[in-house]
């Protein structure tokens, strides 16, 4: 068996006048902030992919859904998600887990992350409990403390 792992990053920035979608789930932020992205700018379904591609040496997904093209405008990143994974599949790759953290100070995701789990781990085609997600805040620090951002890190483990 082969095992390859894989580290994804991403960070976007709150803005007025966009929805805020992590894990494929509409949130409500309290002061009516949303993401800023090309796409939806989901973070955390971001950031896995990024961990899937890099597992595998296969670039970020700039080089697969680059943000000059208008296709992927306004897109859902779960779709992304499951395009990303029939690429892997196609290698004869699978995914064992995935493990995350979103980094946000507001709002608090503890009541929507068994939400998240299900929906990425769904187009992911995993069980629930494969797929990690937590979540903190950056205690005031940074920009995310300063609640400009939202960031994820994930990693990914894939066999063969």
């Amino acid at each position: 068996m082969q095992l390859r792992i894989g580290n994804g990053y991403d960070i976007h920035r709150l803005v007025p006048g966009r929805p805020l979608i992590l894990g494929g789930i509409r949130l409500d932020h309290p002061d009516g902030l949303g993401l800023d992205g090309h796409s939806d700018a989901d973070v955390l379904v971001h950031a896995v992919m990024d961990a899937l591609l890099g597992a595998l040496s296969l670039g970020d997904i700039g080089v697969h859904f680059p943000p000059e093209d208008p296709r992927w405008k306004g897109a859902d990143s779960l779709e992304l998600l499951a395009a990303v994974m029939e690429l892997i599949q196609r290698q004869g790759w699978s995914v064992v887990n995935i493990d995350s953290v979103v980094v946000a100070e507001r709002p608090r995701l503890k009541p929507h992350i068994a939400g998240m789990r299900s929906r990425i781990a769904e187009r992911m085609g995993l069980a629930a409990d494969q797929v990690g997600i937590k979540a903190t805040t950056n205690e005031g620090l940074g920009p995310t403390g300063r609640e400009e951002g939202i960031a994820c890190h994930a990693v990914a483990l894939l066999s063969r």
